[in-house]
């Protein structure tokens, strides 16, 4: 785990001069608070969408419905299209979007509780992380978020 990764990764999209939005559904916009409980945030921080539903993805995202009704909600597919629609909307260098399964109920043979996938996207490139482990909504949730923000950093690095 990172220690204080949203202070280091501030730091990094600050000298970088990166910005940054989110795209959450699972995380339900705790990304985004992390991002922001660092003073200054707002030189580098555009906003955040959370997406619980599928029409908000779709709506506001731009997350095409084929690939909704073909994948589903919590996929590669979808958070790819998340995280490109939030950068667009927001006009930003660098996002992140998450979407899941996080518990206790909504699982299936298929997505299990805990499943969660997560995009983080540098302009053109694109970074992919499933979590499949469940530890409870709280900590599945918290665990998405750290990644999330780690991941980001080290694709700017």
């Amino acid at each position: 785990m990172c220690m204080e990764i949203e202070w280091e990764l501030g730091r990094l999209l600050e000298v970088k001069s990166l910005s940054l939005s989110t795209a959450e559904s699972c995380t339900g916009g705790g990304i985004a608070a992390l991002v922001t409980s660092v003073p200054g945030s707002s030189r580098y921080f555009k906003g955040g969408i959370i997406a619980y539903s599928n029409e908000v993805k779709e709506n506001l995202l731009h997350v095409q419905s084929a690939t909704l009704k073909h994948f589903g909600a919590v996929s590669r597919e979808t958070v790819y299209e998340m995280a490109k629609g939030v950068m667009e909307i927001m006009q930003t260098d660098c996002a992140i979007a998450t979407s899941g399964v996080a518990g206790p109920g909504g699982g299936t043979k298929e997505k299990p509780v805990g499943t969660i996938w997560i995009a983080v996207a540098y302009k053109n490139d694109f970074s992919y992380l499933k979590q499949e482990e469940d530890c409870g909504r709280g900590a599945n949730v918290q665990r998405a978020i750290e990644n999330a923000l780690c991941m980001l950093k080290k694709m700017l690095k």
